[in-house]
């Protein structure tokens, strides 16, 4: 039975940082965006939305990591990729997560900004795709070896900021 604070599924639920909002509301609880963050960074798995340049949504199965403080979700990709061709023409995405029972799921939506195409095995963007890696994954077994297949893979980071969040999250 949901309760107030999750409330329908249909509801959107503003989680911008800055913005007022009424005491008492749902969205105003604490334990209602601690919910739906931490939903976010139990899970590595979700589907990343983007926009077609004919309006219709592209959909891709990523991985991600989350970090609550800034409320960016981490997502490595290739610099060929629709969702990145997407991406760079209209920054507006969501990232749908569930519960492998399907009995719980949250939609995330924000702006993403992407990085710099991994260039070298020493830049900023490969740096950035090794914390995203330990942050996902653990320890890779040859860093070095992974430095060099981010800069031949012509890897990015998508980095989406969440600006709004709606699901049933129990």
């Amino acid at each position: 039975m949901p309760t107030e604070e999750t409330a329908s599924p249909s509801r959107r639920d503003t989680l911008v940082p800055d913005s007022p909002r009424s005491p008492g509301s749902p969205s105003a609880s604490p334990s209602f965006l601690d919910r739906h963050l931490s939903f976010l960074t139990d899970r590595h798995l979700g589907v990343l939305t983007t926009m077609k340049s004919n309006g219709r949504p592209q959909l891709s199965n990523v991985s991600y990591a989350c970090d609550t403080e800034t409320r960016t979700i981490r997502i490595s990709t290739t610099a060929d990729r629709a969702k990145t061709h997407n991406l760079r023409r209209d920054p507006r995405s969501g990232l749908y997560v569930t519960t492998p029972e399907g009995d719980s799921y949250a939609v995330y939506e924000g702006t993403a900004d992407l990085s710099t195409v991994a260039a070298t095995p020493d830049d900023p963007t490969v740096e950035e795709l090794i914390s995203l890696y330990r942050d996902v994954q653990g320890e890779h077994p040859d860093w070095d070896e992974y430095r060099a297949a981010m800069v031949k893979d012509r890897r990015l980071v998508i980095r989406l900021r969440v600006e709004y969040a709606y699901g049933w999250v129990r």
